[in-house]
């Protein structure tokens, strides 16, 4: 198996509610065009040697607001093989090899079909205002933080604004105007806002974490989703976050400005052209179908809770070699690849 991972991304309060599939507040898009295909997943963990206990943990999809996705398919031979779910919904295979374990054994191939709608924008309507149950997406975190700055800088961005839409559009509007795409970022980027609000620039979680900080501090409840784009047939380097804000009378809706600004770099647009215009316009309540949820929040425990510390996020495998934490852009110590097959 050849492989690997070193940089991803083409890649929020504690949330403590379950993130099932029925999840407080209703997804309000429009359904597009569809993408399907398989995902794929190959995992060695074979270079570590006998006497040494592996864990993996990978994310898996699930049928979830615009995805349909069947069960996934899977191969390991270890000691444990676990479907798991944690506190907040996020699936995931679990697979644990003894230090008795031959090294020869610790590979694992995990397959799932999916089919990921495009999301339109729906008809914009604000009603009432958002209900406790959305208290959660309005906290902050040691990441995605609401207060001081953050929030002086969300009060200047939404003055005048007294809506949650209002709110919501001059934020977007605003994080496209003053932040930009950094490809030298490692992977997605970390999504640390007081940071990011200091340098401007970032990949997709550093983007998007602005935004949903900065909606919540606002008093627009926000989330980041994570997953990987399906548009290639090797995605190992295609995870990518977005995020959602809440409307009281419509729902969830869509947001992305980091593909926004990763066009702006990507084909050199000026911020002002027509063709950044148009794509800042399907982005604010749509999104493309070219992508597929893995997992929502952030500062998680697995399932069976890691050793290490809380993960920032669950958009890469994750993995623990005697009880320490691999890391998952280093493809001489964490070796897989990510594919996709196009139906």
């Amino acid at each position: 198996m050849v492989a690997t991972m070193v940089s991803g991304c083409s890649q929020t309060p504690k949330e403590t509610t379950k993130a099932k599939s029925e999840e407080a507040g209703a997804p309000a898009g429009k359904l597009g065009k569809k993408v399907e295909g398989t995902v794929t997943y190959n995992v060695d963990m074979s270079g570590y040697d006998k006497g040494k206990a592996v864990k993996l943990w990978l994310p898996v999809a699930k049928t979830i607001d615009y995805q349909t996705v069947e069960e996934a398919v899977y191969d390991a031979k270890a000691s444990k093989v676990e479907m798991n779910e944690d506190e907040l919904g996020n699936k995931m295979l679990y697979v644990e090899w003894d230090a008795n374990a031959e090294p020869a054994d610790r590979k694992v191939t995990c397959s799932f079909d999916a089919v990921r709608n495009e999301v339109l924008r729906p008809e914009l309507k604000e009603e009432g205002e958002a209900g406790s149950e959305m208290d959660q997406y309005l906290k902050g975190n040691e990441m995605v933080v609401v207060s001081g700055e953050v929030k002086k800088l969300a009060d200047e961005i939404t003055k005048g604004e007294d809506t949650y839409l209002g709110k919501a559009r001059a934020i977007y509007d605003w994080v496209i105007a003053n932040m930009n795409r950094d490809n030298s970022v490692t992977g997605c980027g970390l999504g640390n806002v007081p940071v990011l609000l200091t340098t401007m620039a970032g990949k997709c979680t550093d983007i998007n974490s602005v935004f949903v900080a900065l909606c919540r501090a606002s008093g627009v409840p926000a989330r980041e989703m994570f997953g990987v784009r399906m548009n290639a047939e090797d995605i190992t380097k295609n995870q990518h976050c977005w995020s959602e804000f809440y409307l009281p009378g419509t729902g969830w809706i869509m947001a992305d400005p980091a593909d926004v600004l990763k066009a702006v770099l990507t084909n050199e647009w000026d911020k002002e052209s027509q063709e950044t215009k148009d794509l800042q316009e399907y982005y604010f309540g749509g999104s493309d179908a070219e992508r597929v949820e893995l997992s929502r929040g952030r500062e998680l425990n697995l399932s069976p809770k890691q050793e290490g510390k809380a993960l920032n996020n669950f958009g890469y495998p994750y993995a623990e070699v005697d009880g320490e934490a691999v890391d998952f852009y280093a493809p001489d110590t964490f070796i897989y690849t990510i594919s996709f097959k196009a139906k």
